[in-house]
């Protein structure tokens, strides 16, 4: 059966919810010997796999300006891929890792059913755009023009509502809340939509007429400056907020709570907005909410 992104984030919700209960009798990960441990500084050194932009600089971020004070040391591993962090996580190479959604990762958890991974909360909302290089408005869009979208489950179906909320295609009634390209049941413009590796979508652009892609690739690839935004995705109730994980185990780490405290700090909060103007957005709310 298939259930709504809200249906699966409510559940996830749930899970970290009762770990939480066990804050104060877990250590953290790198106490027990499975992360980086305390630096000569008397630091608790924790490793989080990241995509480059946003993720790695708002950890960067939070590394060189508030980690410290908080007894810890943010030792941030890059990864163009996504599922190597989960891969990472599960395996133990990492003590976190921030970077998906809600929905990939309860897409990753459905296909790797062997890794116990963990949402703690919601860090920040990425906006989905439709981009262009000829095309500056979506109504010019030519007729059977060909639109890129990811090819991973998750961001697809993220992509195609925001298609169909543009009315650039229809969805099928039973499309649910994951729909693919099968469930494309008309187009005015007849346009053709092709799956695309994430990453690659932005340098896919020069052969396609539109593409939607993911925040963090568009900001890597200068999007936002070097071609024409058609629209954006709707930030308000946005059930794709990017997020920390964790590993179920490590759920009550006293650390990773710390970690996932400064993450929604008031200085994180600025440096979000001050950095990516209206792209990269604070989500609502605190850890415990």
């Amino acid at each position: 059966m298939i259930r709504s992104a809200s249906t699966r984030a409510a559940g996830v919700a749930a899970t970290v919810t009762a770990a939480a209960l066990l804050l104060s009798a877990c250590g953290s990960p790198s106490e027990r010997g499975e992360g980086g441990g305390a630096d000569e500084e008397g630091l608790t050194t924790l490793r989080i796999g990241a995509t480059p932009v946003p993720h790695a600089e708002i950890l960067e971020f939070v590394d060189e300006n508030l980690a410290a004070d908080a007894g810890l040391s943010v030792e941030v591993v890059e990864y163009t891929d996504y599922n190597q962090p989960n891969a990472a996580l599960a395996e133990g190479e990492l003590d976190a890792n921030y970077y998906q959604t809600v929905p990939f990762l309860e897409e990753y958890l459905e296909g790797n059913p062997d890794a116990d991974l963990s949402w703690v909360s919601d860090v920040h909302v990425e906006a989905f755009g439709i981009y262009a290089d000829e095309v500056d408005d979506l109504a010019d869009l030519p007729e059977g023009a060909q639109i890129g979208v990811p090819n991973d489950a998750a961001n697809m179906a993220r992509a195609l509502d925001l298609l169909a909320a543009e009315d650039v295609i229809t969805l099928s009634e039973d499309a649910g809340g994951t729909p693919s390209v099968d469930d494309i049941e008309d187009s005015p413009l007849g346009v053709s939509v092709t799956p695309v590796e994430a990453a690659q979508l932005p340098r896919s652009l020069e052969d396609l007429d539109a593409a939607v892609v993911n925040g963090n690739y568009a900001l890597e690839a200068g999007l936002p400056e070097s071609a024409n935004a058609l629209a954006w995705e709707s930030s308000e109730d946005n059930p794709y907020a990017n997020g920390l994980v964790v590993r179920s185990e490590d759920a009550g780490s006293e650390d990773l709570a710390t970690l996932d405290e400064l993450l929604h700090s008031d200085e994180v909060r600025d440096f979000m907005e001050e950095r990516w103007q209206g792209i990269v957005i604070p989500a609502e709310g605190t850890p415990s909410e």
